[in-house]
């Protein structure tokens, strides 16, 4: 092995250590938040409809925001697995505990394009025709996709949207294997 093969080896285990730790952060400060806006609930913030919260809004590419403006994020994970787009009608319930559960229950209308994914910084992009669209990193790292892959976006039929949700990774342009688990 060359001193170089180390070193890059070396240089992997320590990015996936940091990816780790970033990833454990976000989901503290996820924990948070829904921790916080539970207990604005309980002085009163929003208006209890029985034993649970019932609250509804609109997504809007990373959060649900209701009819008086206020936000509640939406976990990436589910936004990701449900294929949510900006438009996109939810209900929030809040149980007593401040446990959150979204459910989908408008989608807007929707049409399927492919572009090729582009990440700058740690944010990941779709580009389509000198649009770039905003997608979720809990989408890219499920379908496994890397920078440069072709990809099968979801956006709103009508409007603009900047926001897209991955709904398959083709892969490298030119290339019939997807398969790419790890």
């Amino acid at each position: 092995m060359q001193p170089s093969d180390k070193k890059l080896k070396e240089l992997k285990i320590l990015l996936d250590e940091a990816e780790s730790k970033v990833a454990a952060a976000k989901r503290i400060l996820f924990e948070q938040v829904y921790q916080e806006q539970a207990i604005g609930l309980e002085e009163g913030n929003l208006g209890h409809n029985g034993p649970n919260t019932i609250v509804e809004g609109v997504f809007d590419g990373e959060e649900m925001i209701d009819a008086l403006g206020k936000k509640f994020p939406v976990p990436p994970n589910y936004a990701s697995k449900s294929k949510l787009l900006p438009g996109d009608k939810l209900k929030l319930t809040i149980a007593p505990d401040g446990t959150f559960i979204f459910k989908q229950i408008g989608p807007v209308e929707r049409k399927r394009i492919i572009g090729k994914l582009i990440e700058t910084g740690g944010n990941y992009k779709v580009a389509v025709a000198g649009k770039k669209y905003n997608c979720l990193k809990a989408s890219v790292t499920y379908y496994h996709a890397e920078a440069g892959d072709e990809v099968t976006i979801i956006i709103p039929k009508i409007g603009e949207s900047d926001w897209a949700a991955i709904e398959n990774c083709l892969g490298p342009k030119g290339t019939t294997s997807v398969s790419r688990k790890k």
